[in-house]
């Protein structure tokens, strides 16, 4: 995993075209999605260097993460662009008194489509998305999947932000046979302090399996620099509210327009 210095130093290298726009507008950091579209005609990169988890529950501890989580962009045209997303690299290990048992392999495809509804002081979007089955090494579930994003946004003001990412996913029953609903929101506030920006967010997901509701809770932080209005460097931390989200998160990467 020394590859993540020489990753990030290559893609902030690489040149970016010229034009007049405003500055990079990724969906990192943090869990929500950014309510706007890549500018038509450019694409944009946004890499996730390490992202790692730890849950210990009950004398088992479980770590998951991801390393090289690549999304692609392309700007179709005016508010709209589409979106591909995979993991080069995930894990998990499972230590407990008999041991650790480790898992590793390439994640899933995901696939969007991202249309601006509108933009300004108030920015909505609408993502819908699917998950194509590419997942290695036992991680994933080897079944489509899909669902809608609706990023939205608002300018208070000042260099202050509110956002929220509702979601509604449709996903495989953990039985294995027929779906069921997954809702998702975040909502954040973030303020502006020149070239960084910081940020908090709130996360629910309620996993709604006929075999029973799982709800999971977090309380966010992060921190974005804009290096220039093409590059921006991320990092995040991420606590669990209760027993069923991990304890811990931390992540850290990098976007780059061209």
């Amino acid at each position: 995993m020394k590859f993540w210095p020489l990753a990030l130093l290559c893609l902030a290298a690489l040149p970016a075209r010229a034009d007049d726009m405003g500055p990079v507008c990724p969906d990192r950091p943090g869990k929500g999605t950014s309510p706007c579209t890549v500018d038509t005609g450019h694409a944009q990169v946004e890499l996730g260097l390490l992202d790692e988890s730890t849950q210990r529950r009950s004398g088992v501890t479980t770590d998951t993460g991801n390393a090289g989580a690549a999304l692609a962009k392309y700007g179709v045209s005016d508010g709209f662009d589409l979106e591909a997303g995979m993991a080069l690299y995930q894990f998990q290990r499972v230590h407990d008194a008999s041991g650790t048992v480790t898992s590793s392999g390439i994640g899933d495809l995901f696939l969007h489509a991202k249309y601006q509804v509108s933009s300004g002081p108030v920015s909505f979007v609408l993502d819908p998305y699917v998950k194509l089955p590419t997942a290695g090494g036992g991680l994933g579930n080897n079944h489509v999947e899909g669902g809608l994003v609706a990023p939205l946004g608002y300018d208070l003001g000042g260099g202050w932000s509110l956002s929220a990412t509702p979601e509604a996913d449709l996903l495989l029953n953990g039985s294995g046979s027929g779906y069921h609903a997954n809702l998702v929101n975040v909502v954040g506030l973030g303020k502006a302090l020149g070239a960084v920006t910081l940020g908090a967010e709130l996360w629910t997901g309620q996993n709604l399996d006929p075999a029973g509701t799982v709800s999971q809770y977090s309380a966010d932080v992060d921190a974005a620099w804009l290096v220039n209005n093409d590059t921006q460097l991320d990092c995040g931390l991420n606590l669990g509210l209760n027993r069923t989200t991990p304890d811990l998160e931390v992540y850290f990467g990098v976007s780059r327009r061209f």
